[in-house]
């Protein structure tokens, strides 16, 4: 096809918007709200998982050594457990420290500390964050292995309560979210065959004159690719708005922030481009495509 016809079946593309502006803007609308059903849900199940996985990150096992362990021995072992793969982070704690640490926390028991004189009952320990939790309980029975270490502490229950929470959160984010597609595919169908089946007879006279099934199905996948990308940009701008202010909203819970962590919320300007590309591309391939097929019916007379 040459630049003239592609040319002027994109005009009657937006010829088209601009002749049916209650069916366009129907269309939009639909549009605008399944992906703002979609974009939500997706949006809400990253920031719950991010949140989940900022309670995990809080968690960590603290492994006590032997009494009277040397600091070569000291030094030997910290290797031995950051050599381990689960292992993100391993720091070393020294009774002197801990001692100190202790006396501060509980200076009102001054008294106590004072009939304990230069005796330190505490000893050298480890505190260690692992990157998988649900690994956790390989990961110990890795450390179990190394010598002169005295007991283990780990937040099993925790853990598991964890575990089992993003377990149901993705299943059942999943599943509103395939839910959403498929409530906002259908409705987009149905407002779709609507707008194509008010023009029905303008196909068929097209049809009968000889016009290809092409050349009778771009405009109308212009057409759609033009408000699906109109109604993406839309829902962009809508989700921009709403999701500030919620972060906004949120940040001012200091109580709730320390439960989850800022860090667990995602900044709207980190996902920003993914966010926009789809939308954008979203909408107007949705738009397009069910433009497009919505004229078969019509095209076969």
């Amino acid at each position: 096809m040459k630049f003239s016809g592609i040319r002027y079946l994109a005009e009657q593309g937006m010829e088209n918007i601009a002749k049916n502006r209650m069916m366009a803007f129907a269309s939009f609308c639909v549009l605008l709200v399944s992906l703002l059903l979609v974009g939500s849900s997706v949006l809400a199940y990253e920031n719950i998982s991010s949140m989940v996985g900022g309670v995990e990150a809080q968690n960590e096992i603290i492994v006590y050594m032997n009494e009277d362990v040397s600091e070569e021995l000291l030094s030997e072992t910290e290797m031995l457990i950051k050599n381990i793969p689960n292992i993100t982070q391993v720091q070393f704690c020294s009774k002197e420290e801990e001692y100190l640490a202790l006396k501060e926390r509980m200076a009102e028991y001054d008294v106590l500390f004072d009939a304990l004189g230069d005796d330190n009952p505490l000893v050298d320990s480890f505190r260690i964050k692992i990157a998988d939790i649900t690994q956790m309980n390989k990961t110990i029975a890795q450390i179990q292995q190394i010598e002169n270490i005295m007991r283990i502490n780990a937040p099993y229950e925790f853990v598991s309560f964890l575990t089992q929470l993003r377990t149901i959160l993705t299943w059942v984010m999943g599943a509103l979210i395939s839910a959403m597609i498929i409530v906002s595919m259908v409705i987009i169908s149905n407002t779709t065959k609507t707008s194509v089946y008010a023009r029905r007879e303008e196909i068929q006279i097209m049809k009968y004159v000889g016009a290809t099934d092409a050349f009778i199905r771009v405009p109308f996948f212009i057409e759609g690719m033009i408000t699906g990308f109109l109604a993406g940009c839309g829902a962009l701008v809508v989700t921009w708005l709403v999701y500030d202010a919620l972060v906004k909203m949120i940040e001012n819970q200091v109580t709730l922030l320390n439960i989850i962590g800022i860090g667990s919320i995602i900044e709207f300007d980190t996902i920003y481009v993914n966010t926009a590309l789809a939308y954008v591309l979203g909408g107007a391939l949705i738009g397009a495509v069910g433009s497009a097929f919505s004229t078969r019916r019509y095209i076969n007379v």
